[in-house]
């Protein structure tokens, strides 16, 4: 009998809805495994036949541009079919429950669920209704965890790692599921993360995390590696937490000048969309020290490793 003992898998998640649950090692192994799959976009034809003749379903009850095109470029690149489910047009619309959509969607032969939503906690709410795997793109305030992911990646392609690096999460941190999503992912690969913005948007719930908090953002700006610039998230804001638009963009708004304090190599990102002129300066957002659109583009591969490794768990494979 032989005394060779298999090695256990690393990931064996057929769900992925936040990146609280996961260790270092099913990070890393993510992006690894998205690094194989970025060479996919660089080919004549673009496509491997990983999902071919699996289902994956796109339920959107949320609007998106980006992440729901990302999604789906990503099932078409791995040969999955597509089906794109409209909740404005769906039973969801006529009092349907979450459920119940969830049931019917997977009694289609579907494998594969992407799912975003506006209520925390909708992705997993759909697990405890289907057996087929389970994505969020996007609860609520809650979790985004392939924007986490893809900006992992982003800043493990350009610095090289993750460990040790001062990282800036700034802006509209309260009502940022991606500021939640990266922070746990970042704080996991050993980075030291601080959250910059008014008091008023940065709650000081957020240091048991291990973040640093200050609203001092120039005090910063020299010693970061990587400043994460995000969206004044006004559709979830119900009451004036800042005097003025004019106020924060002189205090918190990432333009020329406060580049000039930077590190020469600071890697400037942002999740989408760029409100321009007001988080973001034209000319930094389009300067060399962006990261924007090779985010956009990661995302492709991130999210294709993600579709792959979960359909892989759930068929045993992995």
């Amino acid at each position: 009998m032989s005394d060779v003992v298999a090695e256990k898998p690393v990931w064996t998640r057929k769900h992925l809805l936040t990146l609280n649950d996961l260790s270092p090692e099913e990070i890393l192994y993510v992006l690894d495994t998205a690094e194989s799959f970025k060479e996919v976009s660089t080919r004549s034809i673009k496509k491997v036949p990983a999902l071919r003749g699996r289902v994956v379903v796109t339920a959107f009850f949320e609007d998106s541009t980006r992440t729901r095109m990302s999604f789906t470029l990503a099932a078409q690149r791995l040969s999955a079919d597509i089906l794109d489910f409209s909740a404005k047009i769906s039973s969801a619309s006529k009092g349907e429950s979450l459920r119940d959509t969830a049931r019917n969607i997977e009694a289609m032969g579907v494998d594969i669920i992407i799912v975003r939503h506006s209520s925390a906690g909708a992705a997993y709410d759909i697990t405890q209704a289907v057996d087929c795997c389970v994505i969020n793109a996007g609860d609520g305030q809650h979790a985004h965890p392939t924007q986490g992911l893809l900006d992992l990646f982003t800043i493990r392609e350009s610095k090289g790692r993750i460990d040790g690096l001062n990282v800036a999460i700034a802006g509209d941190i309260a009502h940022s599921r991606v500021a939640r999503s990266d922070l746990r992912g970042l704080i996991k690969l050993g980075a030291n993360v601080t959250l910059v913005g008014p008091p008023t948007l940065v709650p000081r719930s957020f240091e048991k995390l291990g973040a640093h908090i200050t609203s001092d953002f120039d005090a910063i700006l020299p010693k970061m590696d990587v400043i994460n610039m995000l969206r004044i998230q006004q559709e979830r804001i119900t009451s004036s937490v800042f005097p003025s638009i004019r106020e924060y963009i002189r205090l918190f708004g990432m333009n020329a000048d406060r580049l000039k304090r930077c590190k020469p190599d600071v890697l400037i990102m942002h999740p989408g969309p760029v409100n321009r002129g007001k988080e973001l300066a034209a000319d930094v957002a389009d300067g060399p020290n962006s990261s924007i659109l090779r985010q956009v583009t990661n995302g492709l591969a991130v999210r294709m490793a993600v579709l792959f490794l979960c359909q892989q768990a759930a068929a045993g494979n992995t």
